[in-house]
């Protein structure tokens, strides 16, 4: 595909002239003022911002700040027939990455230039998907979702990773609790220290203090030896506790402690440590209900709830059960070495109709099943677990979203899109609210399934 261009100059000439000469090499965009051409960047991704200096409205400089504030940037490079040092030095300060003089513009000068700057683009785009790669066991990257409430729980998770205050994520059983805390470590300053998880309901009390805080040789019946605990395991870096609401009352009070004083005991010893560790603690339990219940400390609660991001059920996320789905189906049709490469719509319609109760956790379950079932090259509704086949009310209701041909993924999506412009007539705040996608996602889906015009 051609890299995309958007020229904003006022006068025509120069803009249609510009458009005739580039467009054998760039997918060309023209307007007349910095007003349309946001326009376009806001409804667009462009690769490059070729635009004038002076402009009715706001200028140039101005234009390539908006535009440099994008979560995707494009080049950006100013033209002006009142070329001076000081504003090149300006253009510069503002973002732009190249500044061409209109009295001296070449044309094959100019594609040069933006040549050069879109392979060091591609380069920095290269660097960073190695990175992200090599983040991705922990990173925000494993955790997928387009829905706006997914989009809250990344930016809450970007906002508080830095910071050192204990977090508490709250959801059901299958939300991705431990993805979003390993995220939390791996954004923040603690990532290359260890990363320590443990699931308080599967010890009793006895063994989970032990656990946590470690033990002196002979301090109970079968400790033969001391054993550091996973605070001084997880030194300097961040403690994972899921399932806090399960915790004994006499362990609650340790933790009071720590959280506190920084400080804790082993079993069995009356020598106080330190740690340096970052708490984040889970539970699918409302933690309120257990303090107005007199099981869980109040003074605890308020110090674990410091910050709290609630994981949203599958359920209300349905405009992330294909993009989930899909992933899974790559992941594990790799690992199992088999060519399946989509699903069928009855299989589809199945997945987004079916409630979920197991959340992400569930439908990836499902989707491993289903690979492994599959005898060709797209999963059928025979693929899937019983569970889903078995929820058939609401899929053969006769409002479905899918047609009875084989989708792709893609295709699936592009008619939830359609359907969801159609129930709110052509509303795009209200379709993008509907299927459970951010503002900003939806346009781009537009785009890419060509559907501006609905």
């Amino acid at each position: 595909m051609k890299p995309m261009l958007l020229i904003v100059d006022d006068e025509k000439p120069t803009r249609e002239g510009l458009r005739a000469a580039l467009e054998e090499r760039f997918d060309v965009y023209i307007a007349e003022d910095a007003k349309a051409g946001m326009e376009l960047l806001e409804r667009e991704h462009f690769d490059v911002l070729l635009t004038d200096f002076r402009l009715p409205g706001e200028d140039g400089l101005k234009l390539i700040g908006r535009a440099k504030s994008l979560s995707k940037p494009p080049i950006c490079i100013l033209m002006t027939a009142y070329g001076s040092e000081e504003l090149a030095v300006d253009a510069m300060k503002r973002g732009a990455d190249d500044y061409i003089a209109k009295g001296r513009l070449q044309i094959d000068e100019l594609e040069m230039r933006i040549a050069r700057a879109l392979k060091q683009q591609n380069l920095e785009v290269e660097n960073v998907s190695l990175r992200q790669q090599l983040d991705a066991k922990f990173g925000m990257e494993n955790i997928v979702g387009e829905s706006p409430e997914m989009q809250e729980v990344f930016d809450v998770v970007k906002q508080v990773a830095p910071a050192r205050t204990t977090v508490l994520l709250s959801g059901e059983s299958g939300t991705g609790k431990e993805l979003v805390a390993k995220a939390i470590h791996q954004l923040s300053p603690r990532a290359k220290q260890p990363f320590v998880a443990v699931h308080c309901a599967a010890l009793a009390a006895t063994l989970l203090e032990s656990e946590l805080f470690g033990h002196e040789k002979g301090a109970f019946t079968g400790a033969h030896e001391r054993r550091i605990g996973r605070f001084e395991q997880a030194q300097g870096g961040t403690l994972f506790l899921d399932e806090i609401g399960e915790i004994d009352p006499t362990i609650q009070i340790k933790l009071l402690r720590f959280l506190g004083e920084r400080t804790f005991e082993r079993v069995g010893s009356n020598k106080t440590l330190t740690a340096d560790v970052r708490l984040v603690t889970a539970t699918n339990r409302n933690l309120e209900e257990l303090v107005k219940a007199k099981t869980f400390r109040e003074d605890l609660f308020f110090r674990l709830c410091i910050v709290e991001i609630h994981l949203p059920p599958l359920r209300d996320r349905v405009g992330d059960i294909p993009l989930l789905a899909g992933n899974f189906l790559r992941e594990f049709a790799a690992e199992n070495q088999k060519p399946v490469k989509d699903f069928t719509s009855d299989a589809l319609e199945l997945l987004l109709n079916y409630p979920w109760p197991g959340n992400v956790r569930e439908l990836r379950a499902a989707i491993e099943s289903a690979v492994v079932m599959c005898r060709g090259e797209r999963i059928s509704a025979r693929d899937l677990p019983r569970t889903v086949r078995a929820d058939t009310a609401r899929a053969s209701d006769p409002g479905r979203l899918l047609a009875k041909n084989d989708l792709t993924v893609k295709e699936a999506e592009k008619q939830l899109i359609v359907r969801a412009l159609k129930d709110t007539n052509g509303n795009r705040t209200l379709a993008a609210k509907k299927i459970g996608m951010s503002r900003r996602t939806f346009h781009r889906k537009l785009h890419t399934y060509h559907l501006e015009g609905f």
